[in-house]
């Protein structure tokens, strides 16, 4: 085998992330309780073509089969979430043991191959229960989380090394709460700036639960993350650019790194929006708890006009609101090295819809594109030290159902049949290259 025209630091991690409820199905077995996404995706005219994630790529009963096919990817990392409402049913007491215990297989499994588990613990599945009790609007579900964060860490101990406590809490709060387009549907935001904090607060919490439980693993969140340009060379449009970067990434990257938000972030609430309120004393230094790792999940840029709206600069993919730029992947890593220090970093999720099946060439310039932009970030001196395509296989892609596939490995939902597609075989001999 030649070796690779880029080769990436010896002990790189090549990994390929997923997620709970829009891989495992089950949704009613074994005691598991329902989630927002079960309840939202069964509302009619929620999702693209009345989907659910009820059966999605049935990983729950094949995941021996998917841990297969990672290992034969060669694989050496893997991103997954846990379903907080598998674990606990109603989000807080009762623990179940059936739930808790896939999860013991499925990460037991997963170091019988050689594979380090990277643990999500929310990614946006909140137990129904709790959100009947406000959910993530109620401060105390910061609390719930944590208890829920502390019952996997002293269930799962010390053979997970790597924990992510947050998935993409900008999501939620833009999509969930402001858009109103995933679970729960609302469209309030200054609702779901609260949302955000106490989301955050949740973080800072999980990350004490873990200090406290010894847990030897390290954590951190991973966060969606886009690089602001404006979109002409005006004065007013670089000044819409800084305002819209502190929407995409500082209000979350500086309260995680640096233990407060954004001036200009604040300054820009009302003088009674209901986020001031909810940010209590003391809740800041929570929050900033030293973090070991910072997970990224990049898709693309954002360019900013004068006015303040979004345009689009480079070709999208099936997926309509995804700009296809790998070089703001380097700009965004070398960001956070210039302005937080020499954190470590992983790429928790990178990739890209498309409608060419298995012949996906697509995905492949894609991948070896922002790989490329990652190993010059390694160049530039960013201590990156993992990546994690999305996705391990194709999958329920919230809103649009099963219209868009982001996997590399194909998925017949029909009979549940798993195919390499072109990139599959593409990213095997990358992984045992390591390098491009």
């Amino acid at each position: 085998m030649a070796p690779p025209a880029l080769a990436f630091p010896k002990g790189f991690g090549w990994g390929a992330a997923t997620s709970a409820y829009q891989l495992e199905g089950a949704v009613n077995e074994d005691g598991r309780g329902p989630s927002v996404w079960d309840v939202f995706s069964h509302q009619p005219g929620r999702i693209r073509n009345g989907d659910t994630g009820d059966v999605a790529a049935d990983h729950y009963h094949r995941y021996v089969e998917d841990l297969d096919i990672m290992k034969d990817l060669g694989l050496t990392s893997y991103r997954f979430s846990i379903s907080w409402p598998r674990v606990l049913p109603t989000g807080r007491g009762t623990v179940n043991t059936k739930g808790v215990d896939f999860y013991h297989k499925l990460v037991d499994g997963l170091l019988e191959r050689g594979i380090a588990p990277v643990v999500t613990l929310f990614h946006w599945d909140t137990p129904q229960a709790l959100q009947e009790l406000g959910g993530w609007e109620n401060r105390d579900c910061a609390k719930w989380f944590a208890d829920y964060a502390h019952t996997m860490f002293t269930a799962l101990g010390d053979k997970v090394p790597t924990w992510l406590t947050l998935n993409e809490p900008k999501t939620v709060v833009d999509v969930g709460y402001t858009a109103g387009v995933h679970a729960p549907g609302k469209q309030d935001r200054s609702l779901a700036n609260v949302v955000g904090h106490h989301l955050l607060l949740g973080h800072g919490l999980a990350v004490q639960a873990l200090r406290a439980a010894n847990g030897k693993g390290r954590i951190g969140a991973a966060l969606s993350l886009s690089p602001t340009y404006p979109a002409d060379s005006s004065p007013a449009a670089s000044a819409a650019a800084t305002t819209a970067d502190a929407e995409e990434n500082r209000r979350w990257l500086d309260p995680l790194l640096r233990g407060k938000y954004p001036q200009d972030w604040l300054d820009s609430q009302a003088a009674d929006a209901p986020v001031r309120a909810a940010i209590k004393d003391g809740d800041l230094a929570v929050i900033g708890a030293h973090n070991d790792l910072l997970g990224v999940n990049y898709y693309g840029p954002t360019h900013v006009t004068g006015s303040g709206g979004r345009v689009m600069q480079h070709p999208t993919s099936q997926a309509t609101w995804q700009e296809i730029y790998p070089d703001g992947l380097f700009d965004l890593l070398t960001r956070i090295k210039r302005d937080y220090g020499d954190i470590p970093v992983t790429i928790t999720e990178n990739g890209m819809a498309t409608e060419n099946a298995l012949q996906d060439q697509d995905r492949i310039t894609f991948l070896h594109d922002h790989l490329a932009a990652a190993h010059r970030s390694i160049q530039a001196g960013v201590k990156l030290e993992s990546y994690h395509l999305w996705s391990l296989m194709d999958n329920f892609e919230w809103a649009e159902g099963y219209t868009q596939r982001w996997g590399i490995i194909h998925v017949d939902y029909a009979s549940q049949r798993r195919t390499h597609k072109a990139s599959a075989d593409w990213y095997k001999t990358v992984i045992a290259r390591n390098g491009v």
